[in-house]
């Protein structure tokens, strides 16, 4: 995953710019109302361009982001809130000397994680900078809706007053392990001058049920309090691409 976002990164904010980050952030906050009223201080693994941690801290949080690229967090740094610190590190090793209330892992991070060694690392590691019924929230690829509707060839277009992104993604599939290794071809036209960059990038995404998450969560300190799908808050299905997981510290 270390590679993945070098230059995609520059190209990140455009090609999600209709990601509604306002409704996630209040989908977000209802949830640590409903499960730890009283949390202030938020560590997010995998904080991207820092866009949900800025908004959370809008909203009275103190945040660590962390982010393994740093063209991303440099790219966050240029817009970070005073209560806001975005650091690189990687999610399944870093070191900090806070605790944290709430850990978010968002946008299918945790997805990325396609081994157990690298899963059970990450939950462990989180689990040790948490107070005591501290939470983990974190969204996943859903096992059902990708065997139900099989992951296809997609193509997305954006363009600013700068550049045009074209992005091709095709997926293929590998059952024994549940991941979809999906390959992004990335054409970045300069619309000023017309040259086009090329980027290629593979994206592998592992795919879960709720029974290996139960079993991940057991094994690294954390009871499952709640899953549903992301941002509709309706129970997962074979149409559910995105399930959210709300664990609390044993």
């Amino acid at each position: 995953m270390s590679q993945n976002f070098k230059l995609y990164s520059q190209y990140y904010d455009l090609l999600y710019k209709h990601k509604d980050y306002k409704a996630e952030t209040d989908y977000l906050l209802e949830l640590i109302q409903n499960y730890l009223p009283g949390a202030k201080n938020i560590i997010e693994l995998g904080s991207g361009t820092g866009k949900h941690a800025n908004l959370l801290a809008e909203k009275g949080f103190q945040i660590l982001g962390l982010e393994r690229s740093p063209e991303m967090v440099e790219i966050a740094n240029q817009t970070k809130k005073d209560n806001v610190t975005f650091q690189v590190a990687d999610i399944a090793v870093f070191k900090t000397d806070q605790s944290f209330d709430v850990a978010l892992s968002l946008f299918h991070v945790i997805s990325y994680l396609t081994d157990n060694q690298s899963l059970i690392n990450t939950f462990s590691h989180a689990n040790s900078y948490l107070n005591k019924n501290g939470l983990l929230i974190f969204d996943v690829w859903h096992s059902p809706a990708v065997h139900a509707q099989v992951p296809e060839k997609r193509t997305k277009i954006l363009k600013d007053e700068k550049i045009e992104v074209s992005r091709y993604a095709e997926p293929i599939i590998d059952s024994e392990r549940n991941i979809v290794e999906v390959n992004y071809t990335i054409e970045v036209k300069n619309l000023n001058n017309e040259q086009t960059l090329t980027i290629n990038e593979k994206h592998p995404m592992r795919h879960f049920t709720k029974p290996e998450i139960e079993l991940l969560a057991y094994a690294t300190g954390f009871e499952v309090l709640h899953n549903e799908e992301f941002l509709t808050g309706a129970n997962p299905s074979g149409n559910t691409w995105g399930v959210c997981y709300v664990l609390r510290k044993k």
